[in-house]
């Protein structure tokens, strides 16, 4: 495919990262089934709603669960009947039945929930545990006490059921955990899920305005756990072209048997498949150091005083979670740092030829731009085989123009929120302030959102249609402005309209809206056009009269329009603007 397709491919697939659709399947109401004692040893003393509401604000998650807590079987199979219940969470020790048994039962007639025990870590519950069926429950954890597992499980078990559609169909990445000791995937999942949210903050930056950011936390790669060789390679097949990374145990169960290199049978299946696919060998073991490193995968020692900090750096280093590093492939030194797509674009012109070559060829680019939600732009440079004989160098110029279109596209029809710090060239449509907007605004607006929509505005060769770049003020700036020089009672008094003027012109605006003010004036290098966009423009039966000359500025009247000849800037280093004010006489 040549590169001129592969562009075509991405313009068609630019609007096809549907965030609103991901994620329709939520834990809304959880079941807690516990002794008053084990409650109040969960809550440590507080309510257990609240714990999980301030974890889930700390990290932007939306729509935490209520729990529902209950003492007793009886009282479970009442709160079931009573709730839409999504998740049953239970400890070992319920009034008047084990919670083995309660689980069957309660599948017998609601199959569809899922059911989680809580169970304290010790030898004698381990042995416990392997005694009992415990066929009827989905997971059971070790509680650590702290609210991160209850957060840990809850987003676990929604990736399960929404990764068939989100990974599979939007395109989601997903990060395979297999490990069969309770105790071990009771600690790992709480600091991957917390790598994970600390990351999507970091993505939340390729969205426009509060909306899209929020949405674009949807996108973030999901857990799948695999306590055995079969679901491992289920998993593996089911989900394969969207796998970002690996992390298995090496013994567990393979055929309903122990099998003590069984995550190493795995690894080799995987990178025989993808020589680049992240895997990461964990064991208590270390003979099997020396087996990854035949098989070029990492491997971390269980028994490590330092195994949860060593397991943070391979999702840093390796998943793509952190900025990308560009390195020279022969010294391994550092050439470029990124950490968005604005900078990936801004950079990619420098970095040199080898190191980019380098990433290219083992997709590191691709998967960090897939673990960034930005499905897109990845699949473009997934596309993209570069070997030793490509032309790298018209490559970095294609890549690059493929990356300004795809940033000037996905601005169309948004009202983006102005960024000092992001503010470019690609944003199409901001706004400053988070007041209302007037007409005008709103009409040009619903202009780019009706271009984006209709794909007969791309049947043009070599044409893009679009609106002006466009800043809007929100009113809550205008009333801002008014209140820092006290104005109100002047514009509102009998005064002449140049005793009015003087002094507005005399007033100074928030200090902030100088500093993006500032900024506009630093990337725009063309004339501007600055018109007034009134909240009344839309009230049909109250047009403002359209004789009246506007009072901003000194104006000379034409036949058909009246003309502003200059604008006093904010000060000495921001340009004069030439300011057109166009109205019917």
């Amino acid at each position: 495919m040549t590169l001129e397709q592969i562009y075509h491919n991405a313009q068609n697939h630019f609007e096809e990262t549907a965030f609103d659709q991901l994620m329709q399947k939520r834990i809304h109401k959880v079941l807690l089934i516990c002794s008053s004692y084990d409650a109040y040893m969960l809550e440590e003393d507080g309510r257990i709603d609240e714990q999980i509401f301030n974890e889930y604000v700390s990290l932007n998650l939306r729509h935490p669960p209520q729990f529902i807590q209950v003492s007793s079987a009886e009282g479970a199979f009442k709160a079931i009947e009573e709730n839409q219940i999504d998740l049953v969470i239970t400890m070992l020790s319920v009034g008047g039945m084990d919670p083995f048994s309660l689980s069957k039962k309660i599948k017998n007639t609601h199959a569809e929930i899922p059911i989680v025990v809580l169970t304290p870590f010790s030898r004698e519950v381990s042995m416990k545990l392997s005694k009992e069926d415990t066929s009827a429950v989905d997971y059971i954890f070790c509680w650590l006490g702290n609210t991160d597992l209850l957060l840990a499980i809850i987003k676990l078990i929604e990736d399960e059921m929404n990764a068939p559609f989100d990974v599979t169909q939007i395109g989601v990445q997903a990060i395979i955990l297999v490990e069969d000791s309770v105790r071990f995937y009771s600690s790992y999942l709480p600091l991957i899920y917390k790598i994970l949210f600390k990351q999507s903050r970091k993505f939340m930056t390729e969205g426009l305005n509060e909306h899209q950011q929020m949405m674009r936390m949807r996108g973030r790669p999901k857990i799948l756990l695999a306590r055995n060789y079969e679901e491992a390679v289920n998993i593996y097949n089911e989900y394969q072209k969207n796998i970002l990374g690996i992390i298995s145990d090496v013994s567990f169960n393979r055929k309903d048997k122990k099998d003590p290199e069984a995550g190493v049978r795995f690894a080799r299946k995987v990178k025989k498949d993808n020589p680049f696919m992240p895997f990461l060998l964990q064991s208590s073991d270390n003979k099997f150091l020396s087996i990854a490193k035949d098989i070029r995968v990492g491997f971390i020692h269980k028994h490590s005083k330092l195994l949860l900090q060593e397991l943070k750096e391979f999702l840093n280093n390796y998943l793509a979670f952190g900025d990308f590093i560009f390195v020279d492939p022969n010294t391994g030194e550092e050439v470029a740092r990124v950490s968005d797509l604005q900078q990936l674009q801004e950079n990619l012109l420098t970095i040199p030829n080898d190191s980019l070559l380098y990433h290219f060829k083992r997709d590191h680019v691709s998967k960090w731009l897939t673990a960034r939600a930005l499905f897109s732009i990845a699949m473009v440079v997934k596309e993209l085989k570069v070997t030793e004989d490509a032309n790298i160098e018209a490559t970095k110029q294609e890549l690059f123009h493929i990356i300004a279109h795809f940033r000037m596209y996905k601005g169309r029809g948004v009202i983006a929120t102005f960024d000092t710090e992001r503010y470019d060239e690609y944003v199409n449509f901001s706004r400053i302030g988070e007041g209302s907007i007037g007409g005008k605004a709103r009409g040009l607006a619903f202009l780019s959102t009706l271009i984006k929509k209709y794909p007969v505005f791309k049947s043009f060769p070599d044409v893009i249609i679009t609106i002006p770049r466009t800043i809007v003020l929100g009113v809550d700036i205008f009333e801002a402005f008014m209140e820092l020089n006290n104005l109100y009672p002047l514009g509102l008094s009998d005064a002449s309209d140049e005793e009015i003027l003087n002094q507005f012109v005399k007033a100074k605006l928030p200090e902030e809206v100088q500093k993006q003010l500032l900024k506009l004036a630093q990337v725009i290098k063309r004339p501007v056009a600055i018109r007034s966009s009134s909240m009344l423009e839309d009230s049909h039966h109250q047009p403002l009269p359209a004789s009246t000359p506007p009072t901003w500025c000194p104006i000379t009247r034409t036949t058909s329009t009246w003309r502003c000849n200059w604008a006093r800037p904010l000060n000495a280093s921001m340009p004069r603007f030439i300011l057109n004010r166009a109205r019917p006489t």
